[in-house]
């Protein structure tokens, strides 16, 4: 075994000094995703920090691999040991994270952008479903305006009051119908407008789309969609501007607030108190009319707002963190690359475990008992009185 590491010793510097080497070349392309300025003193630094990582990981696992095999105290192992934590832990502080960047890095980038399409997608969706549900409202208009539509004709004809003709009770009628005429031409009026927004919204999402799987420098397609994210949140707000469910609970509100009642016209003092009950019985159909309305309108509204969809564009070291699941092989490789000298340093404590253990070095004198110790100090001074009587007869010999 002696043989063995001895030949084994004789290639391990360098193959550690080309993990070394190459985790240092993968770690110059992870900053260089870092820095934007593409300058010369930009280069130089990233190219002294990968110096330096290439420096720091090759003489610290020379260190364990020199040391951690040769010491056999407990707890000068455990030290070791938890200084290799400690430097595995920087190694992959400093080292492991932009190497996993500048293997996967655009990836995570481009998973970034999918992830921002579908919550944008989600956001956009939604804010359309709550507004064709606020212009839905438009049938609970026009059912209510026809309804006071029909009362209007019933009124000419002198069914509800008693006296036909177009009096006080029929322009009250012909008010609160004329008010819903016009809640509900607004009604109908926004339907082209979140037709035209939200098919707007579907041709930038699908443009996001193409962006973020379309070959090309990743810069300059972070900049598109970055400016395709802000015009679809506009186009998102401008469809939460377009529900109309809250237009409908104030027109509500002063349908019943709001009532201009005209002088009665009555001949007689019979016709006229007939016109007056007849007006409260319409208002207080107004009333109840108004209070469905506001009620419609409010289930509109509590339907779910749609999440602020918000785009931040993010560096590959940053993406690769943010979705480091999903890049789970990048990472192991990343960190393999920095801590594979770490399994060396084990193999090599265990040979030389078992080298120790071959010539008899395995029991140490710190488990002797004292009666076992007071024998062994005996036996040393008989030896030693042995040897010195024995040596004069030799002499003579």
């Amino acid at each position: 075994m002696e043989r063995h590491l001895d030949w084994l010793d004789s290639f391990t510097s360098t193959a550690l000094g080309v993990l070394s080497a190459a985790s240092g070349i993968y770690t110059y392309l992870g900053v260089r995703t870092l820095l934007d300025d593409p300058g010369l003193w930009t280069t130089f630094a990233a190219l002294a920090y990968s110096i330096a990582v290439s420096v720091g990981i090759f003489v610290f696992w020379s260190y364990l691999l020199r040391l951690l095999p040769a010491v056999r105290s407990a707890a000068s192992r455990i030290g070791l040991m938890l200084t290799m934590v400690l430097g595995s832990l920087a190694i992959i502080a400093m080292s492991s994270w932009l190497n996993a960047a500048a293997l996967a890095g655009g990836a995570a980038v481009e998973t970034h952008m999918a992830t921002t399409v579908q919550n944008y997608q989600t956001s956009l969706e939604r804010a359309h479903a709550n507004a064709v549900a606020g212009q839905s409202l438009s049938r609970d208009v026009a059912r209510v305006r026809q309804s006071f539509a029909d009362l209007s004709e019933q009124e000419a004809g002198g069914t509800l009051s008693g006296f036909s003709g177009r009096g006080a009770v029929f322009r009250v009628l012909i008010q609160k119908q004329a008010e819903l005429q016009a809640l509900e031409d607004q009604l109908t009026g926004v339907d082209a407008p979140i037709d035209q927004t939200f098919a707007q919204g579907n041709a930038i999402l699908s443009r996001m789309r193409g962006i973020s799987v379309e070959p090309g420098p990743l810069q300059d397609r972070t900049v598109r969609f970055s400016s395709d994210a802000v015009e679809l949140a506009g186009l998102i707000t401008q469809l939460r501007q377009l529900n109309p469910a809250p237009l409908v609970s104030r027109a509500a509100q002063d349908l019943s607030d709001a009532v201009i009642l005209p002088e009665l016209d009555g001949a007689t003092a019979a016709t006229r108190a007939g016109q007056t009950s007849t007006i409260n019985a319409v208002l207080g159909l107004v009333q109840q009319r108004a209070q469905t309305l506001d009620r419609a309108a409010a289930e509109v509204m509590a339907l779910p707002d749609p999440d602020e969809a918000l785009y931040t564009p993010l560096s590959a070291a940053d993406a690769v963190i943010t979705y480091a699941r999903n890049f789970v092989p990048a990472w192991a490789g990343a960190i393999s690359i920095d801590l594979l000298p770490a399994v060396l340093v084990f193999i090599i404590m265990v040979v030389q475990a078992a080298i120790r253990a071959g010539r008899g070095e395995g029991h140490s004198d710190d488990r002797m008992t004292v009666g076992e110790l007071r024998a062994a100090l005996i036996a040393s001074d008989m030896l030693r009185q042995a040897e010195q009587g024995a040596s004069p007869r030799d002499g003579r010999g």
